[in-house]
């Protein structure tokens, strides 16, 4: 991906939240992706918004609920928000937005965006 002046052929699916539909367009604005990344930037916008939905009923219903056996369980809702949350982080890095890690950042280097003629995984 490189940056770019504009590249407006991609819409933001209508499905997506006001705020990621912003998101896209900005990165849109900003970046040239391929067209397997928007693939990427779609799963990345749904899997933030599924947080956030998560999160919503977390902050509506609690942490716990009592079973038919008296119980307490855990929501359900911690596991989709924490899934979500996984896979966006997961999305953004393959995306690559940013050529830089972080400073102190002691991760192993972010793997090629594409492997050599020749390799396959």
């Amino acid at each position: 991906m490189t940056p770019t002046k504009k590249n407006s052929e991609q819409e933001p699916p209508a499905h997506l939240s006001q705020s990621m539909r912003r998101w896209w367009r900005d990165l849109n604005a900003t970046f040239d992706f391929e067209a397997h990344q928007y693939k990427v930037l779609r799963v990345a916008c749904e899997a933030y918004d599924r947080a956030q939905q998560a999160r919503a009923v977390l902050a509506k219903k609690g942490l716990t609920f009592v079973d038919r056996f008296g119980s307490p369980k855990p929501r359900p809702e911690i596991g989709i928000e924490r899934d979500a949350r996984i896979s966006f982080v997961r999305c953004l890095r393959e995306l690559a937005l940013s050529e830089q890690p972080p400073e102190g950042h002691d991760r192993p280097p972010r793997p090629p965006s594409r492997a050599p003629k020749g390799r396959h995984l």
